[in-house]
């Protein structure tokens, strides 16, 4: 969280305030998922790093308690747990272990992947299944030249040997499609991976669209160039130039319009 956004309460007694603080970044970024329309019933996770000041440089994350619609995760009821998923801190559980699988993997592997987030949407599994997978057709797809990268489905994500071939995968790239299951990304912060996880759910959004209309034969190609030139333009996951933000603030104000009680300190223990 950064100054732009309205002032969160302040930390209960029992919380590091920067641990406060990550809570209720993450806990409106479950609702705007929501307003989105990003949902999966009670599936799907979107995961943050804590900062070293609160773990003492051990890699913990909050992660969203299984049972609960994105709609009612608060800041509040957010699970702390270790790369192992065991829950940390006197947090309230339960975790969904089909969740952390692959996130964990991510978090562990890659320098920097401070966040993930998954999706189920029609139009990104969509994509998913296609085997020519994200074409380079649109504008939004132009913003994530040599940004995509394609990982093998294997079934359910529950099983932790998955997880190295999903870092083959993946490499560096920050914008992730799991075949015949969904999108994925990863970022430095929770903007900047939400400003490529938005990018690539529009250029599915967009790819489905106009395949509708006539197929891939119908379509009109951006060159490679003109797409390595479009992701240089584009500066919207560059740290340097905000990594998205100023979009994230102005999605948390919307949502704190409809209901900001994900700021809430009250129920369980965190």
């Amino acid at each position: 969280m950064n100054a732009h956004l309205p002032a969160a309460a302040t930390a209960p007694p029992s919380i590091h305030p920067d641990e406060w603080t990550a809570r209720v970044e993450l806990a409106a970024c479950y609702r705007i998922f929501a307003m989105l329309g990003w949902t999966e019933m009670i599936y799907n996770h979107i995961t943050l790093r804590l900062p070293d000041s609160v773990t003492g440089g051990e890699k913990q994350f909050l992660i969203n308690p299984f049972g609960l619609h994105y709609s009612e995760v608060t800041a509040r009821n957010l699970v702390k747990i270790n790369l192992q998923g065991e829950v940390q801190g006197g947090s309230v559980g339960p975790v969904n272990p089909a969740g952390f699988v692959v996130h964990a993997a991510i978090h562990a592997g890659i320098e920097g992947a401070h966040c993930v987030m998954h999706t189920h949407t029609t139009a990104g599994v969509a994509v998913a299944c296609l085997k020519g997978g994200l074409q380079q057709t649109n504008f939004y797809s132009a913003q994530l030249h040599d940004m995509v990268a394609y990982h093998d489905f294997e079934g359910i994500t529950i099983h932790a040997e998955e997880g190295p071939r999903v870092l083959d995968s993946i490499g560096k790239r920050q914008a992730v499609i799991l075949r015949n299951h969904g999108l994925l990304a990863w970022g430095q912060t929770l903007p900047q991976t939400f400003a490529v996880l938005w990018t690539l759910q529009r250029a599915c959004e967009i790819q489905l669209a106009t395949f509708s209309m006539g197929g891939a034969d119908a379509v009109i190609p951006v060159p490679e160039a003109i797409a390595a030139k479009c992701t240089r333009d584009a500066l919207q996951f560059n740290p340097n130039h905000g990594a998205g933000r100023d979009v994230f603030d102005a999605l948390v104000r919307q949502v704190d319009r409809i209901d900001d009680d994900y700021r809430c300190h009250e129920g369980a223990d965190a």
